[in-house]
């Protein structure tokens, strides 16, 4: 007997339960203490995923072991010398990469969401025996998580049975997915890659899917390893699997070491015979690149604070505009660069990021850094007037890392480029960060004395104005040399400066973006709007009645704040600043 074994099954698929025992061969003599993370990396919020268990009992040989609670997710376990058995239901109905998902159609869990750690045995070797579901004889399992070879019981490939991880940290890293899903494969530079698709998904061309993905991985790994062109997750496995949730609507992805688990619409998925390169198959390929970098970017090259993570509390950093920042900048650079998108579609997605970023006032409110920082109580718990405060580090530290890469490129006349800070990072902090240096990170005074050594550029004030501090990238000035040019033109539409929503069949002002028409009229997130100079208005007809208008006109409008009936008089603003690139 190992001594970590956890035993997992979907137990009840109507009732989306997990079955999962724990065995601990050499419990703590004075009692073991086990817990549940808080929180999933990549995903900076406290999530509580213990809240999900159910019918936790302990117990050794046929005894009954007492276990008592020592906050909302860890407990202790009743002294014993002997081997300890922990059985528990897990409730797994969250339809998102984060946790736990089960029904009749197929099971997925994050390993942060169902298994408990065993305290002081975090670095021991983890064992755990996926089964299967009573009478789904076809299901499958597909993840990154090794077979544990040799040993009884081990599962086949995509089968039911024994897999092992190295330690805790490990086993929480490799997501499974099983049913029967949409299934294809393919090799990126010698490396298996898997793609698997679970959902409703008419005609998918998987074909052109693995093609086009096989293109990103390629290139990315070769980015990386220009000598080698090692793939980052042979470390940990033999195998990089996508796992797809595709649904009617939904999109996001999370990172893991040699994985991630993504979610798409069905819409963005394309069918066969189709060849166009639409909006929502580009956004999804840039999904794929977006996480696929993460393989180097966060989950090997890491913020020092996350070496190791601290699953049990918040742990903030302010590197997060260089971890999601400049991965943000890549997924779409790479999809260009493999030429699965041309210079105008790419040229058009720096549009939407510039247009997105600079019509939000909170960008002159918070830094990159502090929104980093931030993210566990600002980004991640948003409100109506988050815009209005609070900047992305995502999509504003996307715009800093092009600006990086223009101002590398121009002061080195070309020689050098971020690809040489990305490889610098890398030689230094990923590529044997499970191997050789597992506390090994990036600390934030080391980021512009590694930026200068891999280029020879001095970039301290740039990231003081722009990273660090709250002005525009003067991206501009920078990209004229290349011969692009930018160019702000502000709408000739009126507009009140917000964003609805529909509650009910009503229109509700979801946000009042500071100083705009709406909010210096007095119109506040939460007005149900009703009428515009007595004409009614709703979510289908708002902009049509808007366009009866000219910038500066006055209006009065009449909303629902909450039971109450009110009247403001508001001066009609231009709907936004577009910017717009172009090559010269």
């Amino acid at each position: 007997m190992s001594d970590i074994l956890y035993h997992i099954k979907p137990a009840d698929l109507a009732g989306h339960l997990f079955a999962v025992e724990l065995h601990i061969r050499r419990p703590d003599p004075r009692g073991q203490i086990v817990s549940l993370p808080t929180w999933i990396p990549g995903s900076y919020l406290i999530r509580d995923f213990s809240r999900h268990i159910q019918q936790l009992r302990a117990s050794s040989g046929n005894k009954p072991l007492t276990l008592t609670k020592l906050d909302n997710h860890s407990w202790q376990i009743q002294a014993s010398t002997k081997p300890i058995k922990l059985s528990y239901l897990v409730y797994a109905w969250d339809l998102s990469v984060r946790a736990a998902h089960l029904d009749e159609t197929h099971g997925f869990f994050n390993g942060t969401s169902v298994f408990l750690k065993v305290h002081k045995q975090e670095n021991h070797p983890c064992y755990v025996d996926i089964q299967a579901p009573d009478n789904y004889s076809t299901w499958k399992v597909y993840t990154s998580l090794p077979e544990a070879i040799g040993k009884k019981g081990a599962a086949k490939r995509h089968g039911f049975g024994l897999y092992k991880a190295p330690n805790y940290d490990a086993l929480v890293d490799h997501p499974v997915e099983m049913g029967t899903p949409a299934f294809i494969s393919f090799e990126a530079c010698g490396a298996r890659h898997e793609m698997v698709f679970t959902g409703l998904i008419p005609n998918i061309d998987l074909e052109r899917i693995a093609r086009d993905t096989a293109k990103i991985c390629e290139y990315q790994i070769k980015l990386f390893e220009p000598k080698t062109h090692k793939a980052p997750f042979l470390d940990s496995s033999d195998r990089y699997v996508f796992m797809t949730m595709v649904t009617g609507s939904d999109y996001g992805g999370l990172e893991h070491r040699a994985s991630t688990a993504l979610m798409a619409s069905r819409s963005d998925i394309p069918v066969i015979g189709q060849t166009e390169m639409t909006d929502g198959y580009c956004q999804f390929l840039g999904l794929i690149s977006h996480e696929y970098f993460h393989t180097w970017n966060v989950k090997r090259i890491k913020p020092q604070t996350f070496a190791p993570y601290d699953l049990t509390q918040a742990t903030p950093t302010s590197l997060l505009w260089i971890f999601e920042g400049f991965t943000s900048y890549y997924d779409d650079q790479v999809l260009y660069r493999t030429g699965l998108i041309t210079e105008e579609k790419y040229l058009s997605l720096i549009e939407k990021t510039l247009n997105n970023v600079c019509n939000a006032p909170g960008r002159f409110k918070q830094s990159v850094a502090d929104s980093s920082f931030d993210a566990w109580n600002k980004y991640y718990k948003q409100d109506e007037n988050s815009p209005n405060a609070i900047v992305s580090y995502y999509t504003k530290g996307s715009l800093v890392a092009l600006g990086l890469d223009l101002l590398i490129q121009q002061k080195s006349s070309g020689k050098k480029s971020l690809d040489d800070v990305m490889r610098l990072f890398w030689k230094k902090f990923g590529r044997d960060f499970y191997t050789k240096h597992p506390h090994r990170g990036l600390r934030d005074e080391q980021v512009i004395s590694l930026i200068k050594e891999a280029t020879g550029v001095d970039t301290a004030e740039f990231v003081e104005r722009y990273a660090l501090g709250v002005e525009d990238v003067p991206l501009a000035k920078l990209w004229a040399s290349h011969g692009i040019t930018l160019t702000t033109e502000p709408s000739k539409e009126a507009g009140l400066n917000i964003k609805t929503k529909v509650i009910n069949g009503d229109c509700v002002i979801a946000i009042a973006y500071e100083q705009g028409a709406a909010h210096q009229g007095g119109l506040s997130a939460g007005d149900v709007l009703v009428a515009i100079d007595n004409i009614r208005v709703d979510s289908k007809n708002l902009d049509t009645v808007l366009s009866r208008y000219r910038v500066k006109d006055k209006v009065t409008i009449h909303v629902f704040r909450r039971d109450e009936l009110r009247s403001f008089k508001v001066k009609l603003h231009s709907k936004e600043t577009k910017f717009l690139l172009k090559r010269r």
